[in-house]
C-alpha cells in the first residue's frame, strides 16, 4: 500500500515573547517550536475503507502525521531536532517510518554547511554537505504569526534535494527519458524581527528567521519562539555514523530497498 501524505497548515495558538528593538542579529540566539499536521490520501483504495478503518489506519501513523521540531540557533549557526513521541496507538515507536524519517541536522550558513545524522535499518550515517541553494524571490504580501510581522517569499527546489532522506518505491522505476528535474514549489514567511538566515528542514537564507513553509505536500508552522535565554545556546555538531553524501546516501537507501524487494519477490516464487 502506498500512502500518499498531504501535510495541512493546523490552526496553532502562537505566543510569543516581545523582540527587543535594540538586540543586533550578533547577539540573536535562541529556540523556535515548529509543528506540522499530515493528512491521509489512501485514493481509490481508501474509497473502500469505512470510517472506523481509516480512523484506525490515522491512529496507527499517528507519528508520521503529527510532528513537533526544535530549531536552536545563533548567529551563523542552527540544529534541527524532531521532537520523539511515543506512539498512542501501540506504545512503541514507529519503526518503519524511522528508517526514512530527517535525523538531527545542523546548518552552518556561514561555512555553507549541512551536517546531518541518520540511521537506516541500525546502520548510522553522518550526512555532510554543502547547503542547499535557494534562490528566493521577494514578495510583498505581509501577515502576523504570532506577535510578529512576517513577509512572503517563494522559490522553486529540485524535489530531490528536499525529501534526500526519504524513499518512495516510485523511485526505484526507471527515470523519465529527457531526464527531466522535478521541481517543488516553496512559500516561506519570514520576520526582519529577528534578522538571521536560518529557518526549519532544507530551508535558509531569507533576511529573517522563517516562521512558516509550504512546499508540495508539507507545511512547518512556528508555534514559539524563546529569544536570549538565560542559558547560552550550545550548538553541537552531529558526528555519529560513517560519512557520506547526500547523493551517496540516496543511492545507499535505493539498493537496500531493491534488495529487499527482490528477496521478497524470490521467496514467493
Amino acid at each position: 500500500m502506498k500512502l500518499q501524505l498531504t501535510l495541512l497548515l493546523t490552526l496553532v495558538l502562537v505566543s510569543f515573547s516581545h523582540p527587543s528593538a535594540n538586540i543586533t542579529s550578533q547577539e540573536f540566539q535562541g529556540k523556535a517550536y515548529y509543528f506540522s499536521q499530515s493528512k491521509m490520501d489512501l485514493g481509490n483504495w481508501g474509497a473502500r475503507m469505512s470510517e472506523a478503518q481509516k480512523k484506525q489506519m490515522k491512529d496507527r501513523l499517528k507519528n508520521r502525521l503529527e510532528k513537533t521540531y526544535i530549531l536552536s540557533f545563533t548567529k551563523e549557526e542552527s540544529f534541527f531536532k524532531e521532537e520523539e513521541k511515543v506512539a498512542a496507538y501501540s506504545g512503541a515507536t514507529d519503526s518503519w517510518g524511522s528508517n526514512f524519517t530527517r535525523g538531527p541536522q545542523y546548518k552552518n550558513i556561514k561555512e555553507n554547511k549541512l551536517v546531518q545524522e541518520q540511521e537506516f535499518y541500525g546502520k548510522k550515517f553522518l550526512v555532510k554537505d554543502q547547503l542547499q541553494a535557494i534562490e528566493w524571490t521577494m514578495g510583498t504580501a505581509s501577515k502576523l504569526i504570532g506577535k510578529y510581522m512576517c513577509f512572503k517569499a517563494t522559490a522553486s527546489v529540485p524535489t530531490a534535494e528536499l525529501s534526500w532522506y526519504n524513499f518512495s518505491w516510485q523511485d526505484l522505476r526507471d527515470q523519465p527519458e529527457d531526464d527531466t528535474i522535478q521541481m517543488t514549489e516553496v512559500e516561506a514567511w519570514y520576520t526582519l524581527q529577528i534578522p538571521l538566515r536560518h529557518g526549519p528542514a532544507e530551508y535558509w537564507g531569507l533576511p529573517g528567521l522563517i516562521l512558516e513553509v509550504s512546499a508540495g505536500n508539507t507545511t512547518i508552522l512556528c508555534s514559539q519562539i524563546v529569544l536570549n535565554p538565560k542559558e547560552k545556546i550550545d550548538i553541537k555538531i552531529p558526528e555519529k555514523g560513517k560519512e557520506i553524501t547526500k547523493n551517496d546516501y540516496q543511492t545507499t537507501i535505493k539498493s537496500k530497498m531493491m534488495e529487499m524487494r527482490n528477496n521478497r519477490g524470490r521467496r514467493r516464487s
